[in-house]
């Protein structure tokens, strides 16, 4: 097939649509659906996605893709018991590595996931079809579908739900093109590679880079890649716990991922897991009180709190959020471009910001190593821009 005619484009108002292939068939076949255009920006942004962090980590990889920017992405690295809670996974449920990267890049931040589009890195088995099945998902792009796993996603939406399959050979050519305004943009793709070459210049005190903060990184840049700049991300075990996408300044970036950071830490408090929801609430109901609940508006919701709760929780008032985020440790932050001022070391810091990687290359730098050397952080310079647009 060498085109195939969507339903619109960005917006209803916006027909003809369709993606097509100059020379040659197209890559991806629809097996369930009626993918739209934004479905198709975000499943293959979030296939090249998956792809490079498989490759360069070596273990299964998941993204979960909102308005060409990833809400969150992961490899497969088991999943603690809380974790395992906050993201709501059933108990009982086996996991496998493809499921728990699934898992974690649709926990990082399930408000920003709700209605996402998935991409696996490797063909979708049954565990991790049984996750995607029970969330609110626009679609999935992977490289094969385990029987039993299509026979799950088949179901969902009355058969209606966006099941791709690209093929995992596919190499597109080394120019790409795109329209704007009626005026044609031509470049050549951006194949940079990750390892650990990128992190030899480190102009910090401390030197000291840990093999798990280096997969980090890599987790990290891969992420910014495919985020709408300027973005910057936060990663911890394996998984982005906050991106910030597609902000005109630099710290804003950093203070929107790093906020982003926080909540997914404050979800594991002991209080928040506690919270007496009412039975009849579902996933995404307890997901927006949470989000409510761990914010400054805390106190307001609590006003109406039998529409929630069984029974009135406690406040859990900034001094109580400011002590448990001291106990966030260890984390890894990428930036698509170099770090202006030192603010945006001292933001980072509080969310728990060990390592970093960044181009360099500002008239400042010395204010940000120094900034960095305060704190202990070891930050690498890469040499590289990630810029996507």
């Amino acid at each position: 097939m060498q085109e195939l005619t969507l339903k619109y484009g960005c917006n209803p108002n916006q027909k003809p649509a369709r993606i097509f292939m100059e020379n040659g068939e197209l890559p991806v076949k629809v097996l369930s659906g009626r993918p739209g255009y934004i479905n198709f920006l975000d499943a293959l942004n979030g296939w090249q996605l998956v792809r490079e962090l498989d490759a360069a980590t070596g273990l299964p990889a998941a993204t979960s893709f909102k308005h060409v920017s990833p809400a969150g992405a992961a490899v497969g690295m088991p999943l603690n018991d809380v974790l395992r809670e906050i993201y709501f996974v059933p108990d009982k449920q086996r996991l496998t590595p493809l499921a728990s990267a699934y898992a974690r890049a649709r926990g990082a931040d399930r408000m920003s996931s709700f209605g996402d589009f998935i991409a696996l890195s490797r063909p979708c088995d049954r565990s991790t079809a049984r996750l995607i099945s029970r969330e609110v998902s626009d679609g999935v792009i992977a490289p094969g579908y385990d029987d039993d796993a299509l026979e799950l996603l088949l179901k969902k939406k009355n058969g209606a739900y966006n099941v791709i399959e690209i093929d995992p050979a596919y190499k597109p050519d080394p120019l790409e093109r795109k329209q704007v305004f009626g005026i044609t943009f031509e470049q050549g793709r951006n194949e940079l590679t990750f390892d650990d070459a990128l992190f030899q210049n480190i102009p910090t005190k401390n030197k000291e880079l840990p093999e798990s903060a280096k997969r980090n990184l890599i987790v990290s840049l891969i992420t910014l890649k495919y985020t709408q700049s300027n973005s910057v991300c936060y990663v911890l075990d394996g998984q982005a716990i906050g991106i910030g996408a597609g902000q005109q300044s630099r710290i804003h970036c950093t203070r929107l991922a790093g906020q982003k950071a926080d909540n997914w830490y404050l979800r594991q408090h002991p209080q928040v897991r506690a919270l007496p929801f009412l039975g009849t609430l579902g996933r995404p109901e307890r997901d927006n009180a949470i989000d409510v609940y761990i914010s400054d508006d805390c106190e307001d919701m609590l006003d109406v709190w039998q529409d929630f709760f069984t029974e009135k929780p406690p406040v859990f008032n900034r001094a109580a959020r400011k002590e448990w985020l001291r106990s966030l440790t260890g984390v890894a932050l990428g930036s698509d471009a170099f770090f202006p001022f030192g603010d945006n070391i001292e933001r980072a810091h509080r969310s728990g910001v060990q390592y970093i990687s960044q181009p360099g290359g500002s008239i400042r730098d010395d204010n940000v190593i120094e900034v960095c050397d305060q704190y202990g952080i070891v930050m690498a310079f890469s040499g590289i821009r990630l810029f996507h647009h």
